[in-house]
């Protein structure tokens, strides 16, 4: 296994490794890694413009197409600047083409403690879940690289837990943030409705609405996967960590029955 999913060339410039080889097609990265970079990035460049950081609130990406296991470029900058409100993009690409554009907005944190509540309902500890290898529906390196555990009531329909057990970046210490948007993506696939050899579901996006930063290393799933009568379909996941709900994430799904390939 290798010792992260990326590893930093220079300020711009990130060299992918064998552990982010993809599910629907090996010869092509799996996302979520991608995500969790595109996190980082954008963190990185907030934090240096900030003397009281703030925290993010809500990121969306747009996934343009594939990626080659290669070296990628990313490029942020700031599209709405303010003290206590900011809006942030940032595009990563492969030579001169796009793959994923991200927006994020950054809030500034104040104490809302006393009434801080989130009535989601709760999901079973980890331990209480059997572990579960993705490896058993999915082709790839990055499947291998997280640890599941899973309970499944139907197809499409499955709560579980989740890890990466290598970081994201070499040599570079990623946000509790940063790691769990490296990872959400994985989502769209715990819990097929059909098995990837007989129906394609690729996600084109991803949404995700925090209302706190997660703690600790495993984050927790409450995923429920949609499909509609014309090709598309939803992955939505209410997210966790072990003190509870820290907000959402969505997946838009572009379905495609292979016999029509």
């Amino acid at each position: 296994m290798s010792d992260a999913y990326f590893e930093r060339v220079d300020d711009a410039t990130f060299r992918a490794t064998t552990a982010v080889q993809g599910a629907w097609d090996t010869r092509h990265q799996h996302i979520a890694p991608a995500l969790g970079l595109l996190a980082h990035v954008l963190e990185r460049a907030m934090i240096a413009r900030h003397p009281h950081p703030l925290a993010l609130g809500r990121i969306s990406y747009d996934i343009l197409g594939t990626l080659p296991v290669d070296i990628v470029e990313i490029f942020a900058h700031v599209i709405r600047p303010g003290r206590t409100i900011e809006l942030a993009e940032a595009v990563l690409s492969h030579g001169d083409r796009p793959a994923v554009i991200a927006r994020a907005w950054f809030l500034q944190t104040s104490d809302t403690d006393l009434i801080a509540d989130a009535p989601l309902p709760s999901i079973p500890h980890r331990t209480e879940l059997d572990p579960w290898q993705p490896s058993q529906v999915w082709p790839g390196e990055y499947v291998t690289t997280v640890d599941v555990r899973r309970r499944e009531s139907e197809p499409g329909r499955a709560q579980f837990w989740m890890r990466p057990r290598i970081p994201l970046l070499l040599g570079e210490t990623a946000s509790p943030t940063a790691r769990l948007l490296g990872l959400i993506d994985i989502a769209n696939g715990i819990t097929p409705r059909f098995p990837p050899t007989d129906l394609g579901f690729p996600n084109v996006d991803l949404t995700a609405h925090l209302i706190r930063p997660p703690v600790g290393d495993w984050i927790g799933c409450d995923t429920t996967v949609s499909f509609g009568p014309h090709g598309s379909g939803l992955t939505h996941t209410v997210l966790h960590d072990e003190e509870g709900p820290v907000g959402t994430s969505a997946q838009t799904l572009a379905l495609r029955p292979h016999a029509t390939r």
